[in-house]
């Protein structure tokens, strides 16, 4: 049974059995509160480095220098390789001890790390990840009324070095979009349709998604319909198919289309 997203959600049974609301907006800020703490003792470490080797070094002279380091966009993309993949494992961890029950569980409360109702779904998915990123890329620039649209992420593979790149790419196109897609289309939304309608849980997971997105963009307002839009596909992917595996494959084939246009426009 698939759900419609303009009807009310089922019943999920007692509360207890699945992430209320404010758990799953801890889980979200959690992740990244955490990415901003592996920022900061990265800082540490290149302080207390630099002290090591120049002891006479006053700590104003020390402040520069570590955010000098920070600034590089070698140092960032590091830190995203190196950093993003153990706080994934941590939160994966987390819901999967908290919530074995409904890890594998197709409809909400679970979180539909199963295999999608229909094998036409893993066709689907790749629709919405190719079909979505010129499209919302359109709708961007229109409401931007020519400014440069920047992503953080698209910047920082651009200027790390080429070694640097590929593990950049691999990380924003696998381990991105899987713990994301655990965080927003698995916990929040199920924590959500618990609680309200169905299409109100899919609404305010997307207005989520595109709200806590907006900081890798510089806070550009007029980034947020396309994400919000994107949001929205990606909870219609995990509805319909029953699964958290097809909005994860069109996430991260969104990232890569973004990753690629960016490369080549670079080098044109």
């Amino acid at each position: 049974m698939t759900l419609s997203i303009f009807k009310p959600a089922p019943p999920a049974g007692p509360r207890g059995n699945g992430p209320g609301v404010l758990h799953a907006i801890g889980l979200v800020l959690l992740y990244f509160l955490l990415q901003v703490g592996a920022g900061v003792l990265m800082g540490l470490a290149a302080g207390a480095l630099e002290k090591i080797r120049h002891p006479s070094l006053p700590l104003a002279d020390v402040h520069k220098h570590v955010m000098s380091v920070l600034r590089q966009a070698d140092s960032s993309a590091v830190l995203m390789v190196v950093a993003l993949p153990l706080i994934a494992l941590l939160l994966f961890w987390l819901v999967r001890r908290q919530w074995p029950q409904l890890w594998l569980q197709a409809e909400p409360p679970g979180f539909g790390f199963d295999a999608p109702h229909s094998a036409r779904w893993y066709a689907a998915a790749p629709l919405v990840g190719v079909v979505m990123p010129p499209f919302g890329a359109l709708l961007t620039q229109w409401l931007a009324h020519g400014h440069d649209v920047t992503q953080n992420v698209q910047e920082l593979t651009q200027h790390a070095s080429s070694y640097l790149r590929l593990p950049l790419a691999i990380v924003a196109v696998t381990i991105g979009p899987m713990i994301e897609e655990l965080l927003f289309r698995g916990v929040l939304l199920s924590a959500l349709m618990r609680r309200m309608s169905t299409a109100l849980s899919v609404a305010i997971c997307a207005a989520m998604f595109g709200l806590v997105h907006l900081s890798g963009l510089d806070f550009q307002w007029y980034a947020l319909p396309n994400l919000m839009l994107f949001g929205l596909a990606l909870c219609w992917l995990r509805l319909r198919s029953g699964s958290l595996w097809p909005p994860i494959l069109a996430h991260g084939l969104y990232n890569l289309f973004a990753l690629v246009a960016l490369l080549v426009a670079s080098r044109g």
